[in-house]
Order: C-alpha cells, then sequence, then structure tokens
C-alpha cells in the first residue's frame, strides 16, 4: 500500500494558504519525501509527521518553489539531535548549494548528509531496497528536470484461503507459507508451498512527474501506472505560456495519463491566477475522465 500526503501543489511562489511543491510518499512504512518547496517542514508539522521518519529525499529539479526548503529542514534535524544518515537525491549541483549554505552559518550537521547528484539524461534506478524501486524519469524544463517513478513489490504469497481452511495450520504456518517456504505438518507431513499460496499481488506503482513541457517520451516510462501526478501550471488559455515556460496544461498532462493508459490522474503544480480549480478538472476531463486535483495537506491512497 501506498499513501500520498501532498504538501504543497502550487507553483512559483508560496501564499498563506498555498503552498509550493512538496510530497510525502509512505511505502508500507518507509516515509519518502518528492521535492522541499519554501514551507516544507511547516506542513510537516501540521501533518504531524516525525522527522525522524524521512531518510531519502528526491528533489526534481534546482528551481527554488522545488527546492529551497531544503536547507531549512536539513538544519532543524540539527538542531533536532538527528542521528541517522539523510540521503538526498537531485540534480548535479545541489550539494554544493546545500555545503556552502552550511559553511557560512557554521551548521554543519552532526549526522550524515548523503548528496546522489543526477545528470543522466535517460532514466536510471537511483534506489532499491525492501521491495522499493526509484527510477529517473528525464522531463523538458528549462533546466534539468526528473520525475521519480516508485515501484513496490510485494515479496509476501497471498494465502489461499479456499484451500488452507482444509487444514488444521498454526499461525507460524501462514508466516512460512507467505515467505514461499514448504510447511511440514504435525504428523510429518509436508505440503509445497504452491498447493497453499498464490501469487504475490503486482507490484505498485507512483509516478511524479514534477516541471515539464508536453513531453511524449516520457509516456512509456510511465505506462500502465497506478496513479500519475502530471503538472499542470496553466489552462490551454494560456497555451503559449505554458509553450514558453516549458510547462504543461491540464489538457496536456490528460492527453499522456491516456497515452501511457495510467489508472489514475492527479494534477497539481497551479498558478495562482487561477481562482476556480474546477476549470482543470473540466478541461482534463476531454482525455481523460479519472483525474483529481492535488490539495495542500490532503492525503490520498494508492
Amino acid at each position: 500500500m501506498m499513501k500520498l500526503l501532498i504538501l504543497g501543489c502550487h507553483s512559483a511562489t508560496p501564499r498563506e494558504n498555498k503552498h509550493t511543491t512538496s510530497q510525502l510518499l509512505d511505502i508500507n512504512g518507509s516515509m519518502f519525501l518528492i521535492d522541499c518547496g519554501e514551507g516544507t517542514q511547516i506542513q510537516l508539522r501540521k501533518s504531524k509527521v516525525k522527522f525522524s521518519q524521512i531518510k531519502n529525499i528526491f528533489i526534481s529539479h534546482l528551481h527554488g518553489d522545488h527546492f529551497y526548503g531544503l536547507i531549512g529542514l536539513i538544519s532543524t534535524f540539527r538542531l533536532l539531535g538527528r542521528k541517522l544518515p539523510l540521503n538526498v537525491y537531485g540534480p548535479k549541483g545541489i550539494k554544493e548549494i546545500i555545503t556552502l549554505q552550511l559553511k557560512f552559518s557554521k551548521s554543519w550537521t552532526n549526522y550524515p548528509l548523503n548528496f546522489h547528484e543526477l545528470s543522466s539524461t535517460q532514466s536510471e534506478c537511483i534506489f532499491e531496497e525492501d521491495g522499493i524501486k526509484v527510477e529517473t524519469i528525464p522531463l523538458d524544463h528549462r533546466i534539468y528536470t526528473n520525475g521519480f517513478l516508485f515501484t513496490s513489490e510485494s515479496e509476501k504469497r497471498k494465502i489461499n484461503t479456499a484451500v488452507t481452511d482444509n487444514y488444521n495450520l498454526r499461525p507460524f504456518h501462514f508466516s512460512q507459507l507467505q515467505k514461499g517456504m514448504s510447511i511440514t505438518l504435525e504428523d510429518g507431513s509436508i505440503i509445497k508451498n504452491k498447493l497453499l499460496t498464490l501469487l504475490p499481488d503486482p507490484p505498485l506503482k507512483y509516478a511524479f512527474c514534477s516541471d515539464t513541457s508536453y513531453y511524449e517520451p516520457l509516456i512509456e516510462k510511465i505506462r500502465k501506472v497506478d496513479f500519475l501526478y502530471h503538472e499542470s501550471t496553466f489552462l490551454e488559455m494560456h497555451s503559449e505560456l505554458a509553450l514558453k515556460t516549458k510547462h504543461s496544461t491540464a489538457l496536456q498532462a490528460a492527453k499522456i495519463a491516456k497515452k501511457a493508459n495510467v489508472k489514475k490522474l492527479m494534477l497539481g503544480h497551479f498558478s495562482n491566477r487561477y481562482s476556480d480549480k474546477q476549470e482543470f478538472i473540466d478541461e482534463a476531463k476531454i482525455e481523460f475522465n479519472n483525474v483529481i486535483l492535488a490539495e495542500d495537506l490532503k492525503t490520498f491512497m494508492i
């Protein structure tokens, strides 16, 4: 199971009730922070998130509304006495930016701070642990930008209760079966695992597509994902601005979702020029019906 908390979903500059891009993805208890716009730590506190749970941060690109909150969060971790390592994945240059701030403020962390700088224009796997994999999704923006594809694979086989109910199994038998082991009954008879179990659930996939123009090369990477977040800074009435700034419209995001055959589309990164967000839904539904809007401090289940 995945749980997605939207910390901020607006573009450019933060407002009183409109925060810039940041998300927290919970995959079976493992927390991944995706982008870190200004004020992210305030949103985390409002959401009662334990800072110590965040071990990996993924930054899509080095525009301020996607990472200006990072130095503050790193500094707060130090003030709270953090000891656990923190891994930051982001474009080449992010290490220099953060370490210069730490150097001139004489605020070096007391915990290991590990930077994993990205520069490839091809998709690559940058994290793999405990059945969770993170791959980059190269995007087309004004500066080097990646989206991120999160995949969670269940290693536990499913119990076939229609069959197991015929046996007097103990609790530890079920644990063994989920791990793919055959079991030994009290009378010494052995039952093969495949007779009592089913294949694990298919992998869950969440694709985060940060700032980008309409970019069809990303389609193959996100094909049939369970949940797609795709920026939609503008409506079609301002498509010339989308083209100029290398952002997307709601209609363009919906076209990507349709061509990739994703299950659900979430729109975000809204320009503050629009007061009625329903217009984004109406425009997107011209191409793709299963669409929702990101909303600050709202949680979505995947």
